[in-house]
C-alpha cells in the first residue's frame, strides 16, 4: 500500500488500477470531473487504460460493467460541483490562490463556455482543467439546472464511452500495448493539454483587449 500513496504514481494510471482498483478507479473519476481541487487526477488517461487493462490480472472487471460504473461516477462528480460552485462564490471570491485553486482556471472555463454554450458540457469532457471547473461555473453563473443535467449526462456518457472503448478497443487488437503504457500515457497528457493551453492563451488576449 506504500505505493499508493507515492506522489508520482497518482499520475500512473496503471498503478492506480493496479493497487487501488475499482473503488479508487471511481472515486477518481469522481473528484476530476466537478472537485475543484480534482483538477490534476489524470482523468483522461485513467478511463483509457481502465479499458485497455479490464479483463486482465491488473482489473479483473469486464468493460461492459465497469461503463454505467464510469458514467455515473463522472456524472455525479460534475453535479456534485454545480452544487459547490451554486454556494460558493463568495467563498472563491475571497480564497487565495494556490496550486489547487487558480481564477485563470474560472476565467478559462467562463471564456470556453462564452464560446460553445451548453456544448461546453459536453465538449468540455474532453480537456483537462475544463472538465472540472465548467460544472463548478455553471453553479457560479446560476445556469439552468434541468438544462445542465442533460447536457452533464449527455457529457459524461460519451467521455466516459469514448476513451473507455477506446482503450479496449486497442488492447485488443494490439495486446502489446500494455508494453508501453508510459509512452501511451504521456502521448494523452500532451494532446490534451494542447486546446487547454489554447483557450488559456485566448482568454488572456480578449482580457487584455
Amino acid at each position: 500500500m506504500e505505493h499508493l500513496f507515492a506522489f508520482p504514481e497518482l499520475f500512473n494510471p496503471q498503478s492506480l488500477i493496479q493497487y487501488g482498483g475499482l473503488a479508487l478507479l471511481l472515486l477518481i473519476i469522481f473528484m476530476e470531473t466537478g472537485l475543484f481541487f480534482g483538477f490534476f487526477l489524470p482523468g483522461d488517461s485513467l478511463v483509457f487504460v481502465a479499458g485497455l487493462l479490464s479483463d486482465s490480472e491488473y482489473l479483473h472487471l469486464n468493460v461492459f460493467f465497469l461503463w454505467p460504473l464510469l458514467v455515473v461516477s463522472a456524472a455525479a462528480g460534475s453535479m456534485v460541483g454545480y452544487w459547490f460552485g451554486s454556494r460558493a462564490e463568495s467563498y472563491l471570491s475571497r480564497r487565495k490562490e494556490n496550486f489547487f485553486y487558480k481564477k485563470k482556471y474560472l476565467e478559462m472555463t467562463h471564456g470556453f463556455y462564452d464560446r460553445y454554450g451548453m456544448w461546453a458540457f459536453i465538449m468540455g469532457r474532453f480537456l483537462p482543467i475544463i472538465r472540472t471547473f465548467v460544472p463548478i461555473f455553471a453553479g457560479l453563473a446560476h445556469i439552468n439546472y434541468k438544462k445542465f443535467i442533460l447536457f452533464n449526462i449527455i457529457g459524461a456518457t460519451i467521455w466516459i464511452t469514448t476513451m473507455l472503448f477506446a482503450g479496449y478497443g486497442l488492447g485488443n487488437m494490439f495486446p502489446t500495448l500494455t508494453d508501453h503504457l508510459e509512452s501511451i500515457v504521456l502521448g494523452m497528457i500532451v494532446v490534451s493539454a494542447v486546446p487547454v493551453v489554447v483557450a488559456w492563451y485566448r482568454q488572456r488576449r480578449l482580457l487584455k483587449e
